[in-house]
């Protein structure tokens, strides 16, 4: 992990979920490509709906579906190519082939369950945990590298 950066954002509900995607995307480097933030959080905590916000705020207009089934969903926006990537179904790293991995690297990834694959973690930039609170959501965002250190460092929230 790079230099230890960890900012905490407390949501109170839906509204504040889709607050914080659309944030992030308005601060976003403007070459998007190569950059990837994993998206944790148990079953309901609010993964797709930051991710849509997110993907809302970079430009996209039409449907935004998730990619349970599909495992990947590509967006060309404004902003550059994104990736949506659900991983729950996934078994471990070596599925990450057959998904055609290596060639996401020309966009944003937005990766949902990378627990399911741990390697993930050494490679991403930022990991965005949501989890339960008695008042809400607890987004917590910590850098995993040392150009997602930097943003995260200067991201307002």
């Amino acid at each position: 992990m790079a230099q230890s950066v960890t900012r905490t954002v407390q949501l109170a509900d839906e509204a504040a979920s889709i607050a914080l995607g659309t944030r992030l995307a308005s601060h976003l480097p403007a070459e998007l490509a190569g950059w990837m933030i994993l998206l944790q959080g148990d079953l309901g905590a609010g993964k797709s709906t930051v991710a849509r916000a997110l993907l809302r705020g970079l430009g996209q207009t039409g449907p935004v579906p998730s990619p349970t089934y599909t495992l990947i969903e590509p967006y060309e926006l404004p902003a550059g190519r994104v990736y949506h990537v659900d991983l729950y179904r996934i078994a471990g790293a070596d599925e990450l082939e057959f998904l055609g991995w290596e060639e996401l690297d020309d966009g944003l990834r937005l990766v949902e369950w990378p627990e399911r694959v741990p390697a993930l973690f050494k490679t991403a930039d930022i990991c965005l945990q949501l989890a339960y609170t008695e008042t809400g959501r607890r987004a917590v965002l910590r850098a995993y590298s040392e150009r997602g250190a930097a943003w995260l460092a200067t991201l307002p929230l």
